[in-house]
């Protein structure tokens, strides 16, 4: 039965963290990790940055072989970043774990992650690797989605969990719509781009947390 498992760690402690470890960024937001031969490119959304100052840094480190700014938004800049990896042992360690990597938000400080694992054994041998490889990973919540009681709010962040439970209320979902996304961004004081990005995550995550794990243990 798979287990969820949330984790703080350490920028300074892995290496996508310490490539990511810009001073005056204030969060930055993995999105996809794509596997590309051996390579594994990861997308993220970076907040409230200098975009070129950033990118610039980014390249710079001796990890990278390339960085890419791909969308461009008024409070947020999505880029991709050509990085092997299985050389940082955190990512490693999720790999050889069988785990999967359902979210990541980091700061200059720390990173949050959110990791799915096919079992207590598989977590286990996370922690284990982490711990041989000196990376600190800080258990914040482990549980299993598929049982009744396997967490409040079913993987959403708060964020997501405002934004959704708000369009609801406000009849977005209705036909016809109660409202519009630059309607409920005002509301919450973000763009309208970061609310159409709230609402696909917390769907994304409503249906992993409940209906995803149902049909696989069938």
């Amino acid at each position: 039965m798979s287990v969820i498992a949330e984790f703080r760690v350490p920028s300074a402690d892995f290496e996508l963290g310490r490539i990511l470890r810009v001073e005056g960024v204030t969060s930055i937001e993995l999105e996809t990790l794509v596997p590309i031969g051996e390579a594994a490119v990861p997308l993220f959304w970076i907040h409230n940055s200098t975009r070129q100052s950033f990118l610039e840094t980014v390249q710079r480190h001796p990890a990278v072989n390339d960085a890419t700014e791909v969308d461009v938004f008024e409070d947020r800049t999505l880029f991709t970043l050509d990085w092997d990896a299985n050389h940082d042992h955190l990512f490693r360690g999720i790999n050889e774990s069988n785990g999967q990597l359902l979210s990541a938000t980091g700061t200059p400080d720390a990173w949050d992650f959110e990791l799915r694992f096919p079992d207590h054994d598989a977590l286990s041998g996370f922690t284990a690797h982490c711990e041989d490889a000196q990376v600190s990973v800080e258990a914040i919540r482990v549980y299993n989605p598929t049982k009744p009681d396997a967490g409040q709010w079913y993987g959403l962040t708060d964020p997501q969990r405002e934004a959704i439970t708000l369009a609801v209320e406000m009849g977005y979902y209705d036909i016809p719509r109660g409202c519009t996304t630059k309607e409920l961004a005002d509301e919450l004081g973000i763009s309208d781009q970061a609310v159409t990005e709230r609402l696909r995550r917390a769907i994304v995550a409503l249906v992993t947390y409940t209906l995803a794990p149902s049909e696989s243990a069938e």
